[in-house]
C-alpha cells in the first residue's frame, strides 16, 4: 500500500509500498470522470497532470486530511499501479481493509450544490437534500464498500463543503440505498445473508460486469483471483464457492429470504409518531431488550404504529423475518414450533408481534388440564437476535408480559392530529379553515380512531366540519348514535367493532369480569361529571388494597388520569359519553352526600357538579324518588353554602316533581314545602343578622316572611313570638304608625285569631286601622 503526502515544497509525492507498520491516514471515495480527467500514478511519477479535473479532490483529501491532523492520505487513481496485474489484483482484494482501517473516509460529490455555511441536515433547502438522494456516488458499485468499510465517513459537496457524515444522514442513506441502517454502525458480515448482500449491489452500476462481484470481496471477507472477461454469472459463481469454502459452518447467515407474514397492508395514511417508533426501535433493535409492550386507550393507534414499525424494520433490516415457517402444518404444536424455531441462533432476525394482547389470563393460564402444560406466556421465544413486541390497552397485563419496557401511547397533538384528518379526506382543502378545524379535533380528544371515524362520515354524506360539529352538540342519545356508526377501515381486523363508542366495550367487559369494584367505578363515574371526580367520592370497596387496585385498573386501560395536586380523577371525555347509554346507576351519589353539615363542606362543595351532572342527564334513570333523594340533598348543600339562587331553583324543581307525582294537597308534598322554605329562610335571616344586623329593615323583612310559614303550618306560638319581635322592632325603627309596623300589626291579628283569642285579636286589628286611618286622615 502507497499512500500519498503533501512535501514540504507543496508537492505530492508517494511514500514506499508498506506492508506493516502503515502510519493513520485519510482515504477518498469518489466517482471516476472521463478517461484522461483522472490524475493517474503516470502523472505523479511525471510531475504532470495537475491541470486535470480530477487533480483538485485529491489536493482537497491531503488538505482535508491536515486539518483533520492526518499526515497521509490515499487515493484509488494514483496510488495503485495499475499497468501492473499482480498490483492490480492484490489492490481490489485488500481495498475493502484498506478503506475500513482508515482513520477517516471522505466522499466527494460533484453533483451536490449547498449553500454556504449549510448542512444537508439542518438545511430548509429540499433541492440540496434531493441532489444528495440522486448523486451519482449511491449507483457505483466499487462505492458500497467504501459506504460499508470505515467507521468514518463524511460526506463533501462539489464546494468541498461539509454535508454531514454516515451517521447524522444514516437514515437519509437507508432510504437511498435501502441498506439496514445497522450497517453503517459497525458491519458485521456473518450477520447478513448472500441474498442481503447481493441485494445490497443491485440497483448499482460498473464499468466491467465482472466488478459487480469483484466489488463485493470484502463485503463477504474472501480472495478471489480477478478473471476479467469471465462474465457477471461465473464471477458471480466463484464468488458462491469461495464463501462456501471459507464458510462451511455458516458462520454466514445462508437462510432463505426472511418471512413475512403481516395481515395488513402499509398504511399510507400513518402520521407522525416518529418519536415513539424510534423508542420501540432502539428498544428492540439495540439489544437492551428483547420484549416491548405499547399500550394505550382503545382508538390511539397502537396497531397502526406496531404495523408501521413493522415495514419500517422490513426496510432497515433486510434479512429480519416477521412470521415463522412451518406453521402451516396443521399437525404441528404451532406454540412448540413457533418458540424451537425462533430460539435458535439459525433462524437469524425476528420480529414477533403480538397485538392486543389484553387478557392476562391467557398468557398467565395454563394450556392445558393434563399436569406438565406450560402457559402460553412461557411459549414465547427466547433468542439474542429476535424481539417480541406486544399491544396492549392494559398496563397491568404489559407490565407482566415486558416488565419495565413500556412505551405509552397518547392522543395526537394538534398539528399530527390535523395531519391525519387531511389525509383521511375526500376534500383535504377542508382543513384550511384552520378555526373549525381546530375545534372539531378537540371534540375528538385528538384521538386517531375518532378522527378518521368522523372523516369517514364527512366523506361519505359530503358535509362540512361545522355539519359535524353540530351533530355532536346534539343531545346525547344522537350523539352516541353517531359516534356508534360503523364504517370501513381495511387497517383494522375484520372481527373488531370500528366505531369508537363501541370500542371501549371490548375493554369494559375485561374490566368486569376481571376487577369488579373497577367495573363499579366506571359506572359511577360515568353518572357523573368527567373531570375533577374526588376519589372520596367513589363507592367503599371491601378494603383500601382492592380500592387502589380499582383505581390502577382503570388507569391502566387509560380511561381515567389523576390530577398531580389533589390526585382527584379525570375520565377521558368520549369514555364518559360512549358508556353512559347503558348505565344507570345514581343512588350512589345520594348516599355520599348524606352529611352535609359544616365540618364536611369541602367534601360535599366538590360533590355539587357531579350532582348537578347527575340531574341534568336524559340518560340516567328518571325514577322520581331516588331523583329527588339527590335534589334534595343538592339544595340543602347550595343552601349551606351560600349559593341562594340555585338552592331555590332546586327546591322549586323538587316540589314541582312532587305535585306532579303525588299531587299539590298531598301531606308530603305540603311537608316538603314548608321545611324546606323555613330551612332556606333562616339560613337569610342568620345571614342578614351577621352581614346587616338584627334590626335592619331586610332582616325584620325575612322574619316576617317566615313567621308567616309559621302560621301556614299552625305553629302559633312560634309564629307569634316571631311577630311580636318584628313588630317592637319595627315600631322603634320605623314609627307605630308606618305602613310595615301596621302591616306587621294586622299579621299578628290573624295568629291571634287562629287561635281562637278573639278579643286580642279584634283590639289589635282596631288599633291598627284606627292608626292607618289617622295616617291618611280618612273619616
Amino acid at each position: 500500500m502507497r499512500l500519498l503526502e503533501i512535501d514540504g515544497n507543496n508537492k505530492l509525492s508517494l511514500t514506499k509500498d508498506l506492508a506493516s507498520n502503515i502510519p493513520a491516514y485519510a482515504i477518498l471515495s469518489h466517482t471516476w470522470g472521463d478517461d484522461g480527467q483522472e490524475f493517474t500514478f503516470e502523472d505523479l511519477a511525471k510531475g504532470t497532470g495537475e491541470l486535470k479535473p480530477g487533480y483538485r479532490k485529491i489536493r482537497f483529501c491531503g488538505d482535508q486530511a491536515a486539518r483533520d491532523g492526518l499526515r497521509y492520505f490515499w487515493v484509488d487513481t494514483c496510488c495503485i499501479d495499475k499497468s501492473d496485474a499482480a498490483e492490480l489484483q492484490s489492490a481490489i482484494n485488500s481495498m475493502f481493509l484498506w478503506y475500513k482501517n482508515a482513520a477517516r473516509c471522505y466522499v466527494y460529490l460533484p453533483d451536490v450544490l449547498l449553500s454556504e455555511d449549510d448542512m444537508l441536515q439542518n438545511s430548509p433547502d429540499l433541492s440540496a437534500e434531493t441532489a444528495f438522494r440522486s448523486s451519482r456516488w449511491f449507483t457505483r458499485g466499487w462505492t458500497l464498500q467504501e459506504l460499508v468499510a470505515p467507521s468514518s465517513v463524511e460526506f463533501f459537496s462539489t464546494g468541498y463543503q461539509r454535508i454531514g457524515d454516515k451517521k447524522s444522514l444514516e437514515r437519509l442513506i437507508h432510504e437511498v440505498t435501502g441498506i439496514p441502517v445497522e450497517v453503517f454502525r459497525g458491519y458485521e458480515s456473518a450477520r447478513y445473508s448472500v441474498e442481503d448482500k447481493l441485494s445490497w449491489v443491485t440497483k448499482r452500476q460498473t464499468k466491467h460486469e465482472e466488478d459487480m462481484v469483484y466489488s463485493l470481496l470484502g463485503i463477504f471477507g474472501v480472495f478471489l483471483p480477478l478473471n476479467y472477461g469471465e462474465g457477471r454469472h461465473n464471477a458471480l459463481r466463484r464468488l458462491r464457492d469461495e464463501v462456501e469454502r471459507c464458510f462451511p459452518s455458516a458462520n454466514i447467515c445462508f437462510t432463505e429470504r426472511p418471512v413475512w407474514i403481516v395481515p395488513f397492508e402499509r398504511n399510507s395514511r400513518f402520521t407522525g409518531r416518529q418519536v415513539q417508533l424510534t423508542e420501540v426501535e432502539e428498544k428492540l433493535l439495540s439489544g437492551k431488550s428483547t420484549r416491548t409492550a405499547i399500550v394505550g386507550l382503545g382508538g390511539v393507534g397502537k396497531t397502526q404504529l406496531a404495523l408501521e414499525l413493522a415495514y419500517q424494520v422490513r426496510d432497515k433490516y433486510r434479512n429480519c423475518s416477521l412470521g415463522i415457517p412451518g406453521c402451516e402444518e396443521i399437525q404441528a404444536d404451532v406454540k412448540r414450533l413457533v418458540k424451537d424455531h425462533l430460539s435458535k441462533e439459525s433462524a437469524g432476525q425476528w420480529l414477533l408481534v403480538f397485538d392486543n394482547a389484553d387478557d392476562l389470563s391467557m398468557w398467565t393460564s395454563q394450556v392445558g388440564s393434563e399436569p406438565g402444560f406450560e402457559r402460553l406466556i412461557d411459549y414465547l421465544p427466547k433468542s439474542k437476535r429476535g424481539c417480541v413486541l406486544f399491544t396492549s390497552r392494559d398496563r397491568k397485563t404489559a407490565v407482566r408480559l415486558a416488565q419495565q419496557n413500556v412505551i405509552q401511547l397518547t392522543e395526537m397533538g394538534e398539528e399530527m392530529a390535523m395531519q391525519l384528518l387531511q389525509k383521511c379526506l375526500i376534500d383535504p382543502d377542508l382543513v384550511e379553515n384552520r378555526s373549525t378545524t381546530k375545534t372539531l379535533l378537540r371534540e375528538l380528544t385528538y384521538l386517531p380512531l375518532a378522527i378518521v371515524q368522523a372523516a369517514a362520515y364527512i366523506n361519505e354524506n359530503g358535509i362540512a366540519f361545522a355539519d359535524y360539529l353540530l351533530l355532536l352538540a346534539d343531545q346525547e342519545e344522537e350523539v352516541i348514535e353517531l359516534l356508534s356508526e360503523e364504517f370501513e377501515d381495511h387497517g383494522r381486523y375484520r372481527n373488531v367493532k370500528n366505531p369508537v363508542a363501541t370500542t371501549w366495550l371490548i375493554s369494559f367487559q375485561q374490566i368486569r369480569h376481571r376487577d369488579p369494584l373497577a367495573a363499579d367505578y366506571l359506572s359511577f363515574m360515568c353518572c357523573i361529571d368527567p373531570k375533577d371526580i374526588p376519589q372520596s367520592l367513589l363507592p367503599p370497596g371491601p378494603s383500601r388494597k382492592k380500592e387502589i387496585d380499582a383505581i390502577g385498573t382503570l388507569s391502566a386501560y387509560s380511561f381515567i388520569s389523576r390530577r398531580p395536586a389533589d390526585q382527584a380523577l379525570d375520565l377521558h371525555r368520549l369514555v364518559h359519553l360512549a358508556t353512559r347509554n347503558w348505565l344507570r346507576r345514581e343512588d350512589l351519589l345520594a348516599q355520599s352526600m348524606e352529611n352535609d353539615d359544616h365540618n364536611n363542606r369541602s367534601l360535599w362543595r366538590a360533590y355539587l357538579p357531579h350532582a348537578r351532572c347527575v340531574l341534568e342527564s336524559k340518560l340516567v334513570d328518571q325514577g322520581w324518588q331516588s331523583r329527588m333523594s339527590l335534589l334534595w340533598k343538592y339544595a340543602t348543600c347550595l343552601d349551606k353554602d351560600g349559593r341562594w339562587d340555585e338552592a331555590e331553583a332546586a327546591y322549586i324543581e323538587g316540589l314541582e316533581i312532587e305535585k306532579r307525582e303525588l299531587g299539590a294537597d298531598h301531606p308530603d308534598t305540603l311537608t316538603s314545602r314548608w321545611e324546606k322554605a323555613e330551612e332556606l329562610q333562616l339560613q337569610v335571616i342568620e345571614t342578614c343578622k351577621t352581614k346587616l344586623g338584627a334590626d335592619h329593615l331586610d332582616t325584620l323583612t325575612n322574619m316576617a316572611n317566615l313567621a308567616i310559614t309559621f302560621r301556614e303550618q299552625g305553629r302559633w306560638e312560634e309564629a307569634e313570638e316571631l311577630q311580636l319581635e318584628v313588630m317592637e322592632t319595627r315600631k322603634t325603627k320605623l314609627g307605630p304608625d308606618h305602613p310595615d309596623t301596621l302591616t306587621n300589626m294586622n299579621n299578628l291579628a290573624l295568629t291571634f285569631g287562629n287561635q281562637g283569642r278573639w278579643e286580642e285579636a279584634e283590639k289589635l286589628a282596631l288599633q291598627a286601622d284606627g292608626r292607618r286611618r289617622k295616617s291618611c286622615n280618612c273619616k
